[in-house]
């Protein structure tokens, strides 16, 4: 089976199979899309214009049987942050793609008229179709109709009304094996989406096989992998309690994110926390271990029930329980749960927006633990469209500009995740470096500052903690590239069997001889053709910077301030 490129020109509804070209050929998941994007966005356009492109690419990986490696990466100039992004998710529609020979999709230019599309993949090629039945839909209605119109394993990726409505916040969502939702959440890619009037985007199921260069040192090569992935201590407590492991985890070390930023420590922290969690889950008769992708040896998903064991939600993660629970300063996880659900159905990210909930707290549109209040505002406004609906869907730093709010938390205009960088300084590093925005999965500090994966490094010093965020950073671009789920780090990091395993499956599956300082030079290579179309686009170092609060206001229970100096920030680039 040949790769090719898949187009779709909104502009013209044409659509073709191009070769790929030899500069590509190496590359898969974000390597490829900040590749394509660079090479043909201009970096000054307006990110909601016909000029910026939408690009979906799985990894090197994907489609085979290699443990974990089912990611989808989607990439394009963010209307949020105004740089290039990058955003990754579950769900069958990587693998899928990778299947039926697509390298990467390419959707470019806008319709003239007001009309919406579908676009179906499979392996005869593209069509686009107008779509009519699920517009101004949710998501959940869109998984189940398209569901009805097909009778097939289709994979889907959709957006939901906020993506419709160009909201910056919003999301692409993407099926998973229970029909579910996954989604590649941050900078607002849903809405360069909904810039395209394309509403969802479907693969055709195909029996055709992705083709081994060397089938039995594939085989080998993965059992390696996926029993490294299965021993790791911390894969086994991600199965068990899931990400949400963290919230104690983070409380404890002091650097969870509370009542917008202004304290370390949440005194409902054990209400929200995973074990807790995980309680709930088994008395609702839920699933504490669920898998995202098929593939998945982690499983470090779950379904939450409501109170009459009935699905509430799937994929309930710690960023987006913290960001609703501990820094909204809700305790009460049903009330958590129903909101991820409404945000999941209306295509809009967890982070940026309950992070937004939490300014538009301290400016005064609800109170702090006002859950209710939060799935109201959702329901009624975000989902709507109402003024302060879009204000809220628009991000934290709209909440912060309409609300006259000093204390935002954002890089680049992106929300800040589940970890207080005054606390944990290698983390506030990746934070104001990243080429995305504030963006914990860019350079995972957190592995080595806090739970000791790949080394220990004290959060509270200064020493290592820009050489610690550039490694991460490579390694996460390279890893990123490959489809894997970044959790295969964790083993990577701290068992010496897992990382020669997985670059044996890349050389394996292409009769190829990468090394272990060629994956390095991946990483590098992604991380420099990002910086260069965000300095096109005008961005310069004064742009990595936190907000000055972090700098002034002291947090407990340490009460230390962000003091690591812009010059030592300038460092991370000498490379």
């Amino acid at each position: 089976m040949t790769e090719k490129i898949f187009r779709v020109n909104m502009s013209t509804l044409n659509a073709t199979l191009e070769e790929v070209p030899a500069d590509w050929m190496g590359l898969g998941g974000r390597g490829l899309t900040s590749t394509i994007v660079a090479a043909e966005v201009e970096p000054t356009c307006h990110p909601l214009g016909k000029r910026n492109k939408l690009v979906f690419a799985p990894g090197l990986l994907s489609g085979t049987n290699a443990a974990n490696s089912g990611r989808l990466s989607v990439g394009a100039k963010s209307p949020l942050t105004g740089t290039i992004k990058e955003a990754n998710s579950g769900g069958t529609a990587a693998q899928m793609m990778a299947k039926i020979g697509c390298k990467a999709l390419i959707i470019e230019g806008q319709p003239e008229n007001d009309n919406w599309y579908n676009i179906e993949l499979s392996d005869n090629g593209i069509t686009v179709n107008q779509e009519t039945e699920l517009v101004g839909k949710g998501n959940f209605d869109v998984v189940a109709g398209v569901q009805r119109r097909t009778e097939d394993k289709s994979g889907i990726i959709t957006i939901g009304p906020a993506g419709e409505m160009k909201m910056l916040g919003a999301n692409i969502s993407v099926k998973d094996p229970d029909s579910h939702i996954r989604s590649g959440g941050r900078g607002g890619l849903g809405a360069v989406m909904g810039s395209k009037q394309v509403k969802l985007i479907t693969i055709k199921p195909t029996d055709k096989k992705i083709e081994i260069a060397d089938p039995d040192a594939f085989k080998d090569a993965n059992r390696t992998f996926a029993k490294a992935l299965v021993d790791n201590p911390i894969s086994q407590a991600l199965a068990t309690y899931g990400t949400n492991v963290l919230v104690n985890i983070i409380n404890e070390a002091g650097g969870l994110p509370t009542r917008n930023f202004t304290s370390g420590q949440f005194d409902g922290h054990e209400e929200i926390s995973g074990e807790t969690m995980h309680d709930t889950i088994v008395q609702r008769k839920g699933k504490p271990r669920h898998n995202c992708h098929p593939g998945c040896v982690i499983n470090c998903s779950q379904i939450y029930n409501d109170a009459e064991n009935n699905y509430k939600t799937s994929g309930f993660e710690y960023e987006s329980i913290w960001a609703m629970g501990a820094d909204c300063c809700v305790d009460n996880l049903d009330h958590i749960a129903e909101a991820d659900r409404l945000m999941d159905d209306i295509g809009i990210d967890t982070i940026e927006t309950s992070v937004a909930m939490g300014v538009a707290m301290e400016g005064g549109v609800l109170e702090f633990g006002d859950g209710a209040g939060i799935c109201q505002i959702l329901r009624e406004d975000v989902a709507k469209g109402t003024p302060l609906g879009r204000i809220i869907g628009n991000g934290a730093g709209s909440v912060g500009r309409a609300f006259a709010v000093t204390r935002v938390p954002v890089v680049k205009n992106q929300a800040i995740p589940a970890y207080d960088p005054r606390a944990i300084k290698g983390i506030g590093i990746t934070y104001a470096t990243s080429t995305q925005g504030a963006d914990h999965t860019m350079g995972y500090t957190i592995a080595t500052n806090i739970l000791g994966v790949g080394g220990s490094l004290d959060p509270l010093s200064h020493e290592g903690q820009v050489e610690l965020s550039r490694n991460l950073q490579i390694a996460t671009a390279a890893i990123d590239s490959t489809g894997m789920c970044l959790f295969v780090a964790f083993a990577a990091l701290d068992d010496s069997t897992c990382l020669p395993a997985l670059i044996d499956m890349i050389n394996a599956r292409f009769g190829i001889h990468l090394t272990a300082d060629d994956v390095t030079n991946l990483g590098i290579q992604i991380l420099k053709t990002e910086r260069g179309f965000n300095e096109a686009a005008g961005f310069t170092n004064k742009d990595d910077r936190l907000p000055e609060f972090f700098s002034d206001e002291p947090i407990a229970p340490h009460n230390v301030v962000w003091d690591i100096s812009n010059e030592e920030i300038d460092t991370f680039w000498n490379f």
